[in-house]
């Protein structure tokens, strides 16, 4: 059998930063907030009541009468679609209500809305202005947001040391988004001196509010004994906290580690249980896997056919792997027709990207 890139895992190391919302970035022409730039109004008082706790009712009631905590907890139920049908562009309208009488929460989901494009037509600027302005009022979702404007370049010339501080102030507060992306800026030495275990000890607190790409960034570092000790089995329990919740490059991971046996008994069938998820979701290292172990017949019944699917779907997203792998089943015609300029073309992509197998075959190939 050829030795490729189908017979081991390929394993997703995670240093996974969190833009303000999860959602893809979307594009969109910017719109002027005539009143971004603006000083902030006296703040309405906060209502004895619970706000987060009231019906409906209740929070339309208040709504209606000018209270901007009730405006922006309304606005997050119409976001997330809890009690109310989901509507992002009500969510914006509400938000834009609170932020607008100062509420910090609100000016904060409003930048979120304008960074994302959800609602609104996406606008760094305007998502800058708002940001800043929950950010100095001292909100940790509006400061971690703040953050990854100046980290990612976004309406702000890049600095990542002034994205540290906004992190840095997000995750003193106890919010777990500002605490795993000021992780990931220790453990890329990105505005700060790389420092492995200060990395952890952000992750750590991060995974105990149950933020899964923490978690899953945790159990990377348990993995590889970066920063603490390496211990497969509690890479393995971290790695499960996160897929549990839906993170693909965790799925990815424990998928491997069931493949490998290491941290858990070697189990094919959960390998690709595991590999299957993170797939369907798009992870392109989960893809090449789960073809790799249908080319290896592996926890599933050898199926060539199904293997190519997989390892196309992985290639077209730029995976390394995925194209030698994809490469070597068209050379060798297993489960498509017999292709050789095809698998010279894949060869040749993933051998751009660094891989040495796939430049071996190019070498024996021409």
């Amino acid at each position: 059998a050829a030795t490729n890139g189908a017979q081991r895992p390929h394993e997703y190391h995670s240093l996974v930063g969190e833009h303000y919302l999860t959602r893809t970035l979307a594009t969109g022409a910017s719109v002027t907030v005539s009143a971004a730039a603006a000083a902030d109004p006296p703040r309405v008082a906060p209502p004895e009541t619970d706000v987060t706790q009231l019906h409906i009712v209740g929070l339309r009631d208040l709504t209606e009468a000018g209270n901007a905590e009730a405006q922006n907890e309304l606005g997050q139920r119409y976001e997330t679609g809890r009690g109310v049908p989901q509507d992002f562009g009500a969510a914006v309208a509400l938000y834009r209500q609170a932020a607008e009488r100062g509420n910090a929460r609100g000016q904060g989901n409003l930048g979120a809305m304008y960074v994302n494009g959800t609602g609104v037509e996406r606008d760094d600027d305007a998502a800058l202005a708002w940001l800043r302005r929950a950010a100095n009022q001292g909100d940790a979702r509006g400061q971690n947001g703040l953050g990854v404007m100046f980290r990612d370049g976004l309406g702000v010339a890049q600095d990542y040391r002034e994205a540290v501080l906004w992190f840095r102030r997000s995750a003193a507060r106890g919010y777990s988004r500002g605490q795993n992306n000021l992780g990931v800026m220790y453990a890329t030495g990105r505005g700060v001196s790389r420092d492995d275990a200060e990395a952890v000890r952000w992750y750590r607190r991060a995974a105990a509010q149950g933020h899964a790409l923490a978690q899953s960034n945790l159990g990377v570092r348990y993995r590889d004994g970066r920063g603490v000790r390496q211990d497969h089995g509690e890479a393995a329990s971290w790695f499960r906290r996160a897929a549990e919740q839906g993170d693909a490059s965790a799925q990815n991971n424990l998928g491997a580690m069931y493949q490998t046996g290491r941290g858990v008994s070697q189990d094919d069938a959960d390998a690709v249980r595991w590999y299957r998820r993170a797939a369907e979701q798009g992870h392109a290292f989960g893809q090449n896997n789960l073809g790799a172990m249908y080319t290896m017949g592996r926890g599933v019944p050898q199926d060539d056919a199904e293997a190519v699917r997989w390892y196309r779907r992985a290639a077209e997203q730029g995976d390394a792997d995925g194209q030698a792998n994809l490469g070597w089943v068209l050379e060798n015609g297993r489960g498509v027709q017999r292709d050789r300029v095809e698998a010279v073309r894949w060869y040749g992509r993933a051998a751009a990207q660094g891989n040495s197998w796939a430049q071996e075959q190019l070498d024996r190939l021409r």
